[in-house]
């Protein structure tokens, strides 16, 4: 586990493991610090960047959702996932690689949204761009399972079905707790 005095090189680093984790180097997971620190500083990337994604349609002139709304849902959606992964881990009795998922996926949910907001800033987002990045976090998440989690092909199935039950469980809640405002409801042409 690599020890980074600064923030930037931990970021750095993690660059390196989450590029590698989208190529399938089995040494990826090395560039990811798994330690309490670098837990910590994975959490710190992954607050940045959802207070960026939240900020996003103010910064670009968009009327509607809140800073504050747009927190919550992330929020809510992201305890689910976490709560349903661990679970998972938990039934697999593999726990242990509870801190090494959350580490990685922290760091890929930062660099994966970093990307996307450069996307949709050079006015290049479109259905294809979502497809294409959809792919790449997906490929990305197996490559968790398989080389940081290190779970055999049914378990890291089932470790993504859960992840999956998690999100869409939120999505239902948000909807329910947090409709959309009837303000921001486009009419039909």
């Amino acid at each position: 586990m690599p020890q980074h005095s600064t923030f930037i090189e931990e970021m750095m680093a993690a660059g390196r493991g989450v590029l590698g984790l989208f190529v399938g180097n089995r040494q990826s997971g090395s560039y990811f610090d798994f330690s309490q620190r670098g837990l910590i500083g994975s959490f710190i990337a992954l607050l940045l960047v959802t207070v960026l994604n939240a900020s996003m349609p103010t910064i670009m002139g968009a009327e509607g959702d809140s800073i504050t709304r747009a927190l919550i849902i992330a929020g809510m959606l992201f305890a689910l996932q976490l709560g349903c992964a661990a679970l998972a881990l938990r039934q697999l009795n593999r726990l242990d690689g509870f801190v090494p998922y959350l580490v990685a996926d922290n760091w890929t949910t930062f660099f994966v949204s970093l990307l996307m907001v450069a996307v949709i800033a050079a006015g290049l987002g479109s259905q294809f761009t979502t497809i294409v990045l959809g792919i790449v976090v997906i490929v990305i998440q197996v490559n968790i399972g398989r080389l940081v989690v290190t779970l055999p092909p049914l378990q890291i199935a089932m470790f993504l079905v859960a992840q999956m039950v998690g999100l869409t469980i939120g999505l239902v809640l948000v909807g329910f707790i947090l409709p959309v405002p009837p303000d921001a409801i486009v009419p039909a042409a």
